[in-house]
């Protein structure tokens, strides 16, 4: 900053001496030679365009060093909370995050990008230097078969490149290896408002045998009823949070506004506690294992009723006044409204993104056919997930054992919708 004072207080003088330079007669021996044939009046503006030359140069080194400078993006980037420096590290991301930095919180998430590095261009070295190295130790597993894909009657790779999890397509023991070094810790939430606590007990039970086991897992249950959910034993390294929420009339709206719900509290509570979220229905049981071969960035599951359907055939929104509409000559599948998930970065976008495109709706008096699933679905067809389900992890016994489905891993509860559905 001071050689910018200083070069800015220079320059007019600098104009002003070679002004005066170039007014100097001839005969004065001591300016003779700036005067001359070879250097005559009008080349004495070269000593002004040097200085303006030093003055850009010095002004661009200063920007350069002491301001928050992306050195791969190539222009200025705002560090959130000097994450390098006076944050903790956060391996979902495997970069140093801001988490502690409660009044950032909603810049930070704001900003974020699928790739951002944060920090000063000096700090470089120490920003890569705390990458964890995640080795796994000997193991002892069938080798990989190039040209004998372990499934080809189902689909395992979309367009984008972004796998489709079904049975025998993955080995489990590799990635819970993985997913230990980095000491992930996971969030699944469900909402429980008004008689829905009464499926709460059955969700628990199961998923403390079959999700993410041996894991760190943090129950969040949205509710109404705080009173009525129950008292679990769970196994270490788990734990159950109570949210106390508001109810609304309406069960559609109870399932729309879960999305503002989700992202209201990603930016208060769970960027904080977990790596990652993933978003269930509540009247539902885990029959099998549900393990870290879900987690991605951002990821959605194929709805049971669809995954061998054509796209005229998908129960899209198409009405064009809808914020989920959708064309009939679009769509790469259907995705169940009550399964997904990612790093707490991409679901706060997600629901942010649904919840906004509601609002919308609202303001126009339209709401969509099937209301928050049918926002996901405009939400995935244009920002394309980077994994996806099979229907074993969200399936419904009302449509039968096809071959395809060799294991239902999550199944929900029968139920009288009459019953327990309130208007």
């Amino acid at each position: 900053m001071e050689n910018k004072k200083t070069i800015l207080a220079l320059l007019p003088i600098g104009v002003k001496y070679t002004n005066g330079l170039s007014r100097r007669r001839p005969g004065n021996r001591r300016w003779q030679w700036l005067a001359g044939e070879k250097f005559g009046r009008k080349k004495c503006w070269l000593f002004t365009i040097c200085l303006a030359l030093l003055f850009i140069f010095s002004l661009s080194w200063h920007l350069f060093i002491d301001s928050e400078w992306h050195p791969r993006a190539m222009f200025p980037c705002k560090a959130v909370g000097h994450a390098l420096i006076n944050s903790e590290w956060h391996p979902r991301a495997m970069f140093p995050h801001a988490v502690g930095h409660s009044t950032n919180i909603t810049e930070y998430l704001d900003q974020f990008k699928e790739v951002k590095l944060q920090g000063h261009s000096t700090n470089i070295t120490e920003y890569l230097d705390q990458f964890k190295e995640v080795k796994l130790q000997r193991k002892l597993y069938n080798k990989p078969e190039t040209l004998k894909p372990p499934r080809t009657d189902v689909l395992m790779m979309t367009p984008w490149l972004a796998p489709i999890v079904w049975d025998n397509t993955y080995n489990i023991d590799i990635l819970n290896d993985q997913f230990h070094q980095r000491g992930v810790r996971i969030g699944l939430t469900m909402f429980a408002i008004k008689k829905y606590t009464v499926f709460v007990k059955t969700f628990l039970e199961t998923a403390e045998k079959f999700f993410m086991v041996g894991h760190k897992v943090n129950y969040y249950v949205f509710t109404d009823r705080a009173k009525e959910i129950p008292n679990i034993t769970l196994s270490e390294g788990r734990r159950l949070v109570v949210l106390d929420v508001p109810s609304y009339k309406r069960w559609q709206d109870v399932t729309m506004r879960r999305m503002e719900m989700i992202h209201n509290y990603s930016r208060e509570l769970f960027i904080n506690e977990v790596d990652y979220l993933v978003c269930v229905d509540v009247d539902m049981r885990f029959n099998d294992h549900v393990g870290v071969e879900i987690l991605s960035n951002v990821f959605g599951a194929l709805h049971p009723g669809f995954f061998g359907a054509s796209r005229p055939e998908f129960t899209y929104e198409r009405r064009s006044q809808s914020q989920a509409c959708i064309p009939t000559d679009e769509g790469d599948f259907y995705y169940a409204g009550g399964y997904f998930g990612g790093i707490v970065e991409e679901v706060y976008k997600l629901t942010n993104h649904c919840h906004q495109a509601m609002m919308t709706d609202k303001e126009n008096n339209i709401e969509a056919v099937w209301h928050d699933e049918s926002h996901l679905n405009k939400y995935f067809l244009y920002h394309k997930p980077t994994k996806i389900l099979s229907p074993e992890y969200i399936w419904n016994d009302y449509y039968g054992s096809p071959a395809a489905v060799k294991r239902k891993r999550f199944i929900g509860v029968p139920k009288d919708y009459a019953q327990i559905r309130f208007k």
